[in-house]
């Protein structure tokens, strides 16, 4: 006869049960946590060549226009400058886009992800995917460095914009770079200058680990790449911004290069200033 005491929930196959299901819940939360981190719509996307998806929006029509943003920022940072509108009020198309590991873009966790110029990767994908022939590109601060690297490796990119870079990247072994590295990963023995921007990042939810793959594979373009560039270049940081090195060395260094500085600009306030808006404007309408 069959046995009418009640199942028990220590029998076993529900342990094992339970054991799968945790399995799986944590296998997702872990597959979460590589792609991005934003719950609303991402749309739309672009895959690269890796399958990495990229998000990104298109306003405007005429020459097309990169716009390629800093280190924990997103693309929203240029919808909140003046440059953004300026652009599409002069007849410019914006092409804004997050960069892999940022805002509404996959978030990958291995360091793989980010190596072999895979950024600039990202954007040369996304403009054959757009039927982009030529465009400019327009980076502050970090976006400059992959700015620097479209200018080297793209035919399509005629003219580019460097802002809130000095000429501190050129050194593959540049120390700022490996000291964010290490700061983002946890190290605590770092400068003081890098904590401030590990708390930020913490603070408004970003991705501590994409952050920390992003400098530990972040390019560098050497001085003889940058004297070979023929294609013009606007090199544009505050008179005050020195966090990155020298932006008229790095001027310097460029094969076509104009130099603008941004009166009593910082490298926090440079981007969010009319004169930076003008500046940029105006160099990219005349060439």
């Amino acid at each position: 006869m069959p046995s009418t005491q009640p199942f028990s929930t220590h029998h076993p196959s529900i342990i094992l049960l339970v054991l799968l299901g945790l399995f799986s819940f944590c296998k997702a939360r872990a597959q979460n946590s590589s792609s991005s981190t934003d719950s609303t719509d991402r749309s739309p996307l672009f895959t690269s060549f890796d399958g990495t998806k990229i998000h990104y929006e298109i306003e405007g029509k005429g020459k097309p226009v990169v716009l390629i943003h800093g280190f924990i920022n997103t693309s929203d940072n240029w919808k909140k400058s003046p440059l953004f509108q300026d652009l599409l009020k002069n007849d410019f198309q914006v092409i804004n886009l997050d960069l892999r590991g940022n805002g509404k873009s996959d978030h990958p966790h291995a360091l793989a992800s980010y190596q072999h110029d895979a950024e600039a990767q990202d954007i040369m994908d996304l403009a054959k995917f757009l039927g982009l022939k030529h465009y400019a590109v327009v980076g502050y601060s970090r976006g400059s460095i992959i700015a620097a690297r479209l200018l080297v490796l793209a035919k399509g990119v005629q003219v580019g914009v460097l802002g809130g870079m000095g000429s501190g990247f050129t050194d593959p072994h540049w120390e700022r770079r490996e000291a964010f590295y290490r700061a983002f990963s946890g190290e605590a023995d770092v400068p003081a200058y890098t904590k401030g921007a590990v708390n930020y990042a913490k603070s408004i939810g970003a991705d501590i680990v994409a952050l920390a793959q992003m400098q530990g594979a972040q390019p560098s373009t050497s001085p003889e790449e940058l004297r070979r560039l023929k294609k013009p270049v606007l090199v544009i940081a505050g008179d005050k911004d020195v966090d990155n090195g020298s932006a008229a060395e790095l001027t310097q260094l460029l094969g076509n290069a104009t130099y603008e500085s941004v009166t009593d600009g910082d490298h926090n306030n440079t981007m969010r200033r009319a004169e930076f808006s003008t500046a940029v404007v105006n160099f990219l309408k005349t060439h």
